[in-house]
């Protein structure tokens, strides 16, 4: 583990230590639920270390006038901690059983439950002003990515977004043109905002624990519209060409879109690969593509 990895601490497996509830002014969350058997149709891996849920809301630092909404709460462990800020919270939750005991726990705290898929959820009814939304959670591995495209896609409702997700994933996210990592989910998570990869966390985090590292990042959309000529969607639609064979080259992943000497007229090798070519460079390509042969 590198130095950004946060050590377990091994306490509490159940979530926040006893002594939470008793900070200066807190009203605490009485009749915390002990047991849930975690279930792995909905990619149930619970975040239990305490120094873990820590240092998440720390980096979060919710204010009380924020309009915060987590997916995925699970047995309320982060949603408790961020509860110390006074904030409101909307919580999306699709097992009804954990939500039944969500609702035990904060029954004092100002908690709104939505039993929903976070996948077909509408934000906007969230959203009280423009990019008001503070989105946060421990994702669901087999959901992680689907869902940040569906965030990106409504990036005018949010503010910023925190999630602890598989490291690899991260990596992509936060990744860098010119290694493996760099792909489809960096070039169109990175157009428009800022990805911060802020510290590792272990499995022994987490119960059950997970065969794999995760990962905490900040994605942040950018105040300003970078490269505002783009169209996401036809960008979209090149990468997904561009990547699709990651080891073949330019030439043959886009020879039925983009003739060879159109991608030469930018400067761009046709012999290389789409892992070499920077964010501009990408997003020169799909200004080349017509809706005709993007198939739009």
């Amino acid at each position: 583990m590198n130095d950004k990895t946060l050590k377990s601490s091994g306490r509490n497996r159940q979530g926040l230590s006893q002594n939470k509830g008793q900070k200066q002014g807190r009203q605490p969350s009485k009749h915390r639920p002990t047991t849930h058997a975690p279930r792995k149709r909905f990619g149930q891996n619970f975040l239990t270390d305490q120094g873990v849920i820590t240092a998440i809301a720390r980096a979060i630092a919710p204010s009380e006038s924020d309009n915060v909404v987590e997916i995925g709460p699970g047995q309320g462990a982060l949603t408790d901690a961020l509860f110390d800020s006074g904030c409101a919270i909307n919580a999306i939750e699709i097992d009804r059983d954990l939500q039944s005991q969500l609702r035990v726990m904060f029954f004092n705290r100002e908690l709104t439950l939505h039993n929903a898929d976070a996948l077909k959820f509408d934000f906007s009814k969230l959203s009280k002003t423009a990019n008001d939304l503070r989105v946060v959670g421990n994702l669901p591995y087999n959901i992680s990515t689907p869902l940040i495209f569906k965030l990106l896609e409504n990036l005018g409702l949010i503010k910023d977004m925190h999630f602890m997700l598989q490291k690899e994933v991260v990596d992509r996210l936060a990744a860098v043109p010119g290694t493996k990592a760099w792909g489809r989910v960096s070039v169109m998570t990175q157009i428009d905002c800022e990805v911060e990869s802020l510290f590792e966390v272990p499995p022994e985090a987490f119960f059950p624990s997970p065969k794999v590292q995760s990962a905490i990042v900040r994605i942040t959309p950018k105040s300003d519209p970078y490269r505002p000529e783009c169209s996401r969607r036809q960008l979209s639609k090149l990468v997904h060409l561009a990547f699709a064979q990651r080891r073949k080259t330019l030439r043959n992943n886009l020879k039925d879109v983009i003739a060879d000497s159109s991608i030469e007229e930018l400067g761009i090798d046709p012999g290389c690969r789409a892992e070499t070519l920077s964010l501009d460079q990408l997003v020169d390509l799909s200004l080349r593509l017509t809706p005709a042969k993007s198939g739009g």
